[in-house]
């Protein structure tokens, strides 16, 4: 199961996108209006597949994909805070600098 309220939402926002009504899309998906209004308010739980279906008759495809984990924002977030407000301002002015530098070499 993809879990009530992810599933849910991903049909509601497929079908909003798409311009179709709840009993526009349970006729595609011969179904019950009622059934798509519990689908989309996370009262069932569809399946995975059930959602790329819905989607799909919506007219959008569902990606799913494993990425590497990447938390460097996190680990310059963690550092930034342990500076104190002046590093913080001086380190600031030198990206700045860099970057007019930078700027500048490009118009040259």
């Amino acid at each position: 199961m993809l879990g009530c309220v992810i599933g849910g939402e991903l049909v509601r926002e497929a079908r909003k996108r798409a311009g179709i009504t709840q009993a526009q899309l349970a006729e595609l998906a011969d179904t019950t209006q009622s059934a798509i209004a519990r689908l989309e308010s996370a009262r069932t739980s569809p399946s995975f597949e059930q959602v790329e279906r819905l989607m799909r008759l919506c007219g959008f495809q569902l990606i799913v994909e494993l990425a590497p984990y990447d938390d460097s924002d996190v680990v310059q977030a963690e550092a930034l805070s342990r500076l104190t407000p002046a590093e913080r301002a001086r380190r600031l002015g030198t990206t700045v600098t860099r970057l007019q530098r930078l700027r500048e070499s490009i118009r040259a």
